[in-house]
């Protein structure tokens, strides 16, 4: 994956529900203020940095940092250290579901901003540590 170059702005403008504008519109702010980057689109997906990605198999790759995608149905924000390293915090968080690296959010007004928060800095830490031995990570941007 690499980043688009597209318009961050007319990617969140294109959006045809007005929560999914006002939760993208919120969730750039925030995670904009979390890593201190530019937001940048990764096709539909909204991302703050980059990294490079080894899996033990092999497979190399580049993603975002933090990221997320204001989908139709829920805004799906993308955890590279996975839903199970914040287990406790989701129990925490309202009104969600989860994938295994994603959480999907159908109204940021539904759930605890503070504890969203703690789950990104805890991510975003994790990544900026260069991962574990299920994915190692080096930061590129």
């Amino acid at each position: 994956m690499k980043p688009t170059g597209d318009d961050v702005l007319g990617l969140i403008a294109r959006c045809r529900s007005a929560v999914r504008r006002r939760d993208a519109e919120n969730l750039t702010s925030l995670m904009q203020q979390l890593t201190g980057r530019t937001p940048q689109t990764w096709g539909t997906i909204i991302g703050f940095g980059s990294c490079s990605y080894r899996y033990p198999t092999g497979t190399t790759g580049d993603c975002p940092i933090l990221s997320f995608a204001p989908r139709a149905s829920a805004t799906t924000i993308y955890l590279l250290d996975g839903v199970e390293a914040h287990t406790a915090a989701l129990s925490r968080l309202g009104e969600h579901s989860t994938g295994v690296g994603c959480v999907y959010i159908p109204d940021l007004d539904r759930i605890d901003l503070d504890v969203l928060r703690g789950i990104l800095t805890r991510s975003l830490a994790w990544a900026e540590s260069g991962g574990d031995e299920r994915i190692q990570l080096a930061v590129t941007g």
